[in-house]
């Protein structure tokens, strides 16, 4: 008879890969549920390193907390412990306050993490088996994978096609000074491209944008609203309005939904769409070529040249010493290099997603998505860092009772630790 390995060698409980805002808040929830894990990854590193420094946050502060069990550690509690700035609304949280802020939440909620690499995953009997970087193999019964974005940066063709250093994601890019007097070309009309297209000016490069939109619908900046208003259009994480309620309040209804209106809300549901706060910075700083798509791109005497075709059929052509394609995201199982090539295979899964139970597993028994990755399955709000309160309250629930380890009581009367705490403003 086979031994099982995970019976004769020491195995943690739980393994979770990724140190972001998912991956500390599931932290945070299964600490005080003494729950034994090990947790993988260098802390908020998607946004300290591969976001451009100077960026905003699109979430309003009420929306961009991390997560745990008794809401004792938001954003604003953070704000005011720092003496920093802060409003529920109407005041754009700057990237380095929100990086800070979920540095200090790993210290205080996951301060056993361990900044070391997951190379390789692999099924084993009952769990399974992780190597590390460092040479180190174990074994886990569960694994959390909490990713994050990054592995899921899309290039669309021809840019994909282009030679290294010619072309790049936006995600690769968090010093923008050595663009300073050079001619960049950013692809996109959304929040990323009109951002980044912003810094860019402001670091000294000649910059414009090329999209295929007719328009930069900027969001309008946060008003006072009426009381008829709030109630016919609510303010949630993600917005304002009944349908954004619904993502932010039934994410497990949505996951009811048949396949193909779920994909379609989750590719119609929020599109491009800059900050309010960035409209100023951009409008007659930085060119726009608008309704234009790219038709080909090539290199020639050291610039890429982009041929561009607009909706009449005419042509334009581009030459800049750097393109940078801020066109998103596309979760792609695939892309995770380190799940070996047989797990994958035994994850069913949507247009690339992973297919999720209403707790977050795959068709893989006890290997979990949680973040981007889960949007295919619970909707917009997996999108956002606010999605990660219902993650990790809903997933820690579940695992909590699985293996019989309940919550410790809260401190705060009243509260209950199993229910979403941040999706909705404290003012308006």
């Amino acid at each position: 008879m086979k031994q099982d390995k995970l019976s004769s060698t020491k195995a943690v409980e739980l393994a979770i890969i990724g140190a972001g805002p998912y991956g500390l808040s599931i932290a945070a929830h299964l600490g005080a549920r003494d729950i034994p894990f090990r947790i993988f990854g260098d802390p908020m590193s998607a946004w300290s390193k591969q976001m451009p420094k100077g960026m905003h946050l699109k979430s309003e502060g009420f929306a961009s907390s991390l997560s745990d069990p008794h809401s004792e550690f938001t954003l604003r509690h953070f704000c005011e412990e720092r003496g920093l700035p802060y409003a529920d609304t109407g005041l754009p949280v700057s990237l380095e306050t929100f990086v800070t802020y979920g540095l200090e939440f790993q210290k205080r909620f996951a301060p056993a993490l361990e900044q070391k690499t997951v190379i390789s995953i692999r099924q084993a009997p009952s769990g399974f088996e992780l190597q590390l970087d460092n040479g180190e193999t174990f074994f886990a019964r569960r694994v959390i994978m909490a990713a994050g974005i990054v592995p899921f940066a899309h290039i669309p063709v021809p840019l994909s096609e282009l030679p290294r250093g010619y072309a790049s994601h936006s995600s690769e890019h968090s010093d923008l000074e050595k663009f300073r007097g050079q001619h960049v070309i950013v692809v996109g009309g959304g929040a990323s491209a009109l951002d980044l297209a912003a810094l860019l000016h402001e670091a000294g490069a000649n910059v414009e944008v090329v999209a295929r939109t007719s328009v930069i619908r900027f969001h309008d900046p946060p008003q006072p609203r009426s009381l008829k208003e709030r109630i016919v259009r609510p303010t949630t994480g993600l917005g304002a309005g009944m349908q954004l309620l619904f993502y932010v309040k039934a994410p497990r209804v949505f996951r009811l939904l048949p396949r193909k209106i779920r994909i379609d809300r989750l590719r119609k549901t929020l599109g491009p769409a800059p900050g309010w706060f960035i409209r100023d910075r951009v409008a007659g700083k930085v060119p726009l070529r608008l309704e234009v798509k790219i038709s080909s791109a090539t290199v020639q005497q050291n610039h890429v040249t982009l041929n561009l075709t607009d909706r009449q059929n005419g042509n334009q052509t581009v030459v800049a010493d750097h393109v940078i394609a801020a066109t998103g995201y596309r979760v792609d199982l695939e892309r995770l290099q380190f799940l070996d090539p047989a797990l994958r295979g035994r994850i069913q899964t949507i247009e690339g997603a992973p297919a999720l139970s209403d707790t977050f597993e795959s068709s893989v028994p006890g290997l979990y998505f949680i973040g981007v990755s889960a949007a295919s399955t619970f909707g917009p709000l997996m999108r956002f860092a606010c999605g990660a309160d219902f993650t990790a309250r809903h997933l820690s629930s579940h695992l909590g009772r699985r293996l019989g380890h309940s919550l410790v009581k809260s401190k705060k009367k009243g509260h209950s630790p199993d229910l979403p705490t941040n999706l909705t403003p404290s003012s308006y």
